[in-house]
């Protein structure tokens, strides 16, 4: 077969092609709504509210100090607040200027990160390419 052939069936090709481009069905609603309600369904649905659970011995509401521990998350909220209260502290009083105070001694003051070679020999390959960054 020649080349002409080939280009000739191309073009007898390209044009059944840009008839079904041209062509495109829609989709029915009936197709529509059935695609939607299946979505819908598939979504998530956020929880429910659910009742705080009342101590065992009391009467009341439980006070201030009950509504505050449940706005926070209950204890595990409340931990992670005392965790960061105290860190914040920690750092305001001590700084960063001496990182020891921090590491609790467990590298030296000349061991610091600034210090590492991450890229070996990338001076020499800047000065023997001429490059300037």
């Amino acid at each position: 077969m020649a080349m002409a052939d080939l280009d000739r069936d191309d073009e007898l090709l390209e044009g059944f092609f840009r008839a079904a481009r041209e062509a495109r069905p829609a989709p029915s609603g009936a197709l529509m709504a059935r695609i939607l309600a299946d979505a819908e369904a598939g979504m998530p649905r956020p929880p429910g509210p659910h009742p705080l659970a009342r101590p065992a011995g009391g009467g009341g509401d439980g006070g201030v100090l009950s509504w505050l521990g449940a706005a926070f998350g209950g204890w595990r909220g409340i931990g992670g607040l005392a965790t960061a209260t105290v860190a914040g502290l920690w750092l305001g009083y001590a700084g960063l200027a001496d990182t020891s105070l921090l590491t609790g001694g467990l590298w030296s003051a000349g061991e610091a990160a600034a210090t590492v070679e991450l890229m070996p020999g990338v001076e020499v390959f800047a000065l023997a390419t001429g490059w300037e960054g």
